[in-house]
């Protein structure tokens, strides 16, 4: 069946949906590094649970990492809150990610609190009843729920996949149940043919698609390769495979100087045959910020021997130089010519899990001098207590535990976990 709205839910109007993570980046964007203020690598901040202080903290290290993330975040009942929003939200990104850090960690007890409070409160007890929601926190009336019933089709990816590779991991057969039926959800309600362009991973369910089907709205950061690798070994017959060929095709025309947008549209051209145009988003133009740092970030952690890698490094070039840069740029206009002003095209600083998202991409690349910097900048960073937000403290589990191979997925995106940190290894080109 469809996703039902839920009660008191009005669908938005095409365009609406950015404001997810609008919402969800609002305190990064005003504070910058200095003003972070949420989970701590020094001595995190109270959230509204009652967790005891966290000990270990060091941003090179997922155990720590891992540990300052529960600590400051995960509340005891499994849902992961940002305390920098204003409604006190939790999300279907926050709760997909939070399972495959417990899943990395081998910490079952918290990954079963995880899924029990989204599969209650955000899939109204049954996941092959409805897609997530995407947020539930505080509404107006100060009661607690569902704030938006539309779902985020990258969560739901991520926590498909996640429950089939601990199903698989910890020999629980349930857990792929569940992932299986999510999987059905998503190809039913998330997959889209697209005139002149093909098959394509729409955003969520509503409000990506114009009335007249011309204006067809993507997030290139939504569908990382191992995790569409993944559904492809665990659903043969879906169309995983080809979504992961459309992410390296579509580079081009999202990308076309080698920098990944937040959001970009396809924009479908009377003629015979259909055909198409990528331009810059109709809404959020042609910056690449939050969003887009995941997109490099994807690109680094995709398995090695991954023949559709080189095509991903490649199609996002342009972020090198710019890692470079004295200051981590927060914001790049990815469709300023190569002619352009530096100035007019880099703004802002990076809060720091764009630098801790970055080391991958550069490690791939081979840029070992690169990742090197960018680990001291990081580490600098938190030596002097800045706090990292919610969404900085993911960015930089993902990146620690890869760089420390304490997680990396073969080419048919199959988990592979490693209790033990490795030293960090760079590869020269």
């Amino acid at each position: 069946m469809p996703c039902a709205a839920m009660p008191g839910h009005r669908p938005e109007p095409p365009g609406q949906p950015q404001r997810r993570r609008l919402l969800l980046r609002l305190g990064a964007l005003a504070g910058g590094v200095g003003a972070l203020a949420s989970a701590a690598c020094a001595a995190p901040a109270p959230a509204a649970s009652s967790a005891a202080p966290v000990r270990r903290l060091a941003c090179d290290d997922f155990d720590a990492l891992w540990s300052s993330f529960a600590g400051t975040f995960l509340q005891p009942d499994g849902r992961v809150l940002d305390p920098d929003t204003e409604a006190r939200v939790s999300t279907s990104e926050g709760q997909s990610y939070a399972l495959f850090f417990a899943l990395v960690a081998d910490d079952r007890p918290r990954f079963d609190r995880v899924l029990q409070w989204t599969r209650q409160n955000l899939c109204s007890g049954d996941f092959a009843a409805r897609l997530p929601a995407w947020q539930w926190g505080r509404q107006r009336d100060g009661r607690w729920g569902v704030l938006d019933a539309n779902a985020a089709s990258d969560a739901d990816l991520w926590l498909a996949w996640t429950l089939i590779e601990a199903a698989r991991l910890w020999n629980a057969p349930a857990l792929a149940t569940d992932g299986r039926a999510l999987l059905a959800r998503i190809r039913a309600e998330e997959v889209a043919e697209v005139p002149g362009l093909g098959t394509m991973l729409l955003p969520g369910p509503q409000g990506f698609v114009s009335e007249d089907r011309l204006q067809w709205r993507f997030n290139p950061s939504y569908a990382p390769l191992h995790v569409l690798r993944g559904l492809a070994s665990a659903d043969p017959g879906g169309p995983w495979t080809a979504l992961a060929e459309q992410s390296a095709r579509t580079l081009a025309g999202m990308a076309p100087h080698g920098l990944a947008p937040d959001w970009a549209t396809w924009s479908v051209q009377h003629s015979a045959p259909l055909r198409g145009r990528w331009t810059a988003d109709t809404q959020q133009g042609d910056t690449g910020s939050y969003d887009a740092i995941r997109c490099y970030l994807w690109a680094g952690v995709a398995p090695t021997d991954d023949p559709l890698k080189p095509a991903l490094l490649q199609g996002l070039a342009g972020m090198q130089r710019h890692t470079r840069a004295a200051t981590l740029p927060e914001r790049l206009a990815t469709r300023a010519p190569a002619s352009a002003d530096p100035a007019s095209v880099a703004r802002g600083t990076a809060p720091p899990g764009f630098t801790a998202a970055l080391q991958p991409y550069l490690t791939a690349l081979g840029d070992c001098a690169g990742a090197q910097h960018l680990a001291e900048r990081l580490a600098a960073t938190c030596a002097s207590g800045t706090r990292l937000r919610y969404y900085d403290h993911a960015l930089a589990l993902f990146s620690t535990g890869w760089l420390q191979q304490r997680w990396r997925c073969d080419r048919h995106g199959r988990l592979q976990r490693t209790p033990t940190p490795s030293t960090p290894r760079c590869p020269t080109p």
